[in-house]
């Protein structure tokens, strides 16, 4: 079954405590993503890192801190997340070759990783049944993307070791509904040491 890893919003902003928007203990995650991230570059399996890039009047910033501003030290990920080969993917209009891309890093302005309609392109190409998702914030980013997959009809495994969340009795209803709906949780040990499925 061939698998895609779903790296959501791993951002400086959003996982250190000198960021615009951190998420608490964030940092602690750091090392999962970055295993997770290496494991599927050496699987060969696919990995999309999912990141805002807003503007710097973003309407998004009336009802969340300046976060994650294009071009900004706190839009990037961190080093330990980023393999060597990798392409960003802006939220425009994208036409260049994918093929052997290790990592995809797929700009978006909003919460919704399918609002870069990129992505469905993307999604034909992959030609992918399971989706590996991880990341911040759970309730908010991580339920879009792994609730849009789902909605896609795919298979949809959520690292819970490998999330953080703001509230996490949202947290918890979201896990409620994902896996309601079809979704799984595991954790990155099964991932890690486990056959990919």
């Amino acid at each position: 079954m061939r698998t895609v890893f779903f790296d959501v919003d791993t951002q400086i902003d959003f996982m250190f405590p000198s960021g615009s928007l951190y998420v608490q203990g964030a940092e602690k995650l750091l090392p999962t993503i970055a295993a997770l991230n290496r494991y599927a570059a050496s699987s060969n399996t696919q990995l999309v890192s999912t990141m805002d890039a807003h503007t710097e009047n973003d309407p998004e910033f009336r009802n969340w801190p300046a976060h994650c501003v294009a071009g900004t030290v706190g839009q990037q990920k961190p080093a330990i997340t980023l393999l060597a080969n990798r392409m960003v993917i802006p939220p425009e209009d994208f036409a260049e070759c994918i093929d052997g891309i290790p990592q995809l890093l797929l700009e978006k302005r909003h919460n919704d990783a399918f609002t870069n309609l990129n992505l469905e392109g993307l999604l034909l190409a992959f030609d992918a049944e399971r989706f590996v998702v991880y990341g911040v914030v759970t309730e908010i980013c991580v339920k879009f993307a792994a609730f849009g997959l789902l909605d896609r009809g795919k298979q949809v495994t959520i690292v819970t070791d490998a999330v953080r969340s703001l509230d996490d009795n949202q947290a918890n209803q979201m896990f409620a509904e994902f896996t309601s709906r079809g979704g799984t949780l595991t954790n990155s040990e099964t991932i890690l040491h486990g056959p990919l499925q």
